[in-house]
């Protein structure tokens, strides 16, 4: 690792959950719990691809999410650039992820309404970005994904696969800081899937990349590998490390930095 600081810190982090009879979330003090995560840490340079691994529920989407700044820990800290993100209001998190975070969500959450090329250019709206600058981009995006031809086809008129690869078309647009990506590759053949991988190996030598996956060949592309099970982080490799279990105490603690927004 380097002595650099890391762009995305996690310190000891848990995730706990109240739960109602029906196994929705609940927000009354004597629900029964259940630990999504339990004192995680990892750090992530930027610039750098890490994979999470791990069997469902073993705490990878959970977090994902945190790193994204769409929750925040029950306890210990996840900052972005030195920043704290739960020390920031609901709408500078908001800002935070559009400045700097593009995510790839595992359910793409594509407009129906609007076609390839218009979904791919919503995070430059709101950016206010202007109209022509915005189908270029998208439109440039798009091709490097393999989608040039599907420009205007609406989300029912794509496959699961070209619907995936507009998700990361759309986290890509925006030239983020960080990429969080929930398997990425899920729902595209092999091929295409390694086509997918080469576009998020190019964005990395900027962008940091977060992703959780089964696929042994997204895996393959990451600098590390974080072993999640049960909540816990039990294990990680690389290709300058063997695999072993973690020390928290060992957390790089960064100096607190400003976030765009």
């Amino acid at each position: 690792m380097t002595d650099d600081p890391p762009l995305v810190s996690c310190i000891n982090v848990s995730k706990v959950y109240s739960l109602a009879s029906n196994g929705r979330l609940s927000r009354r003090s004597d629900a029964p719990t259940v630990t999504a995560l339990d004192s995680v840490s990892v750090e992530v340079q930027p610039g750098e691809t890490i994979a999470l691994s791990g069997p469902s529920g073993s705490g990878k989407s959970t977090l994902l999410h945190l790193i994204a700044g769409l929750e925040t820990p029950t306890s210990g800290t996840v900052s972005f650039d030195g920043t704290d993100l739960a020390s920031l209001s609901g709408r500078r998190r908001t800002r935070h992820r559009l400045n700097n975070v593009g995510i790839v969500f595992q359910h793409f959450h594509l407009l129906d309404a609007l076609s390839a090329r218009g979904n791919v250019a919503l995070p430059l709206v709101e950016r206010g970005i202007r109209k022509r600058e915005r189908r270029e981009r998208a439109t440039e995006v798009l091709e490097a994904v393999g989608l040039g031809d599907r420009l205007t086809h609406t989300p029912d008129q794509l496959s699961g696969g070209e619907q995936q690869r507009v998700a990361i078309a759309r986290a890509l647009v925006t030239n983020p800081r960080l990429v969080i990506a929930d398997e990425p590759t899920g729902e595209l053949d092999t091929e295409t899937g390694a086509q997918v991988l080469e576009r998020f190996q190019a964005a990395a030598e900027e962008t940091a990349i977060v992703l959780a996956s089964h696929d042994p060949n997204t895996l393959a592309v990451a600098d590390r590998v974080v072993s999640l099970r049960d909540g816990q982080r039990v294990a990680e490799s690389g290709p300058d490390r063997d695999r072993h279990t973690i020390d928290p105490a060992g957390a790089h603690s960064g100096t607190p930095g400003e976030i765009d927004g």
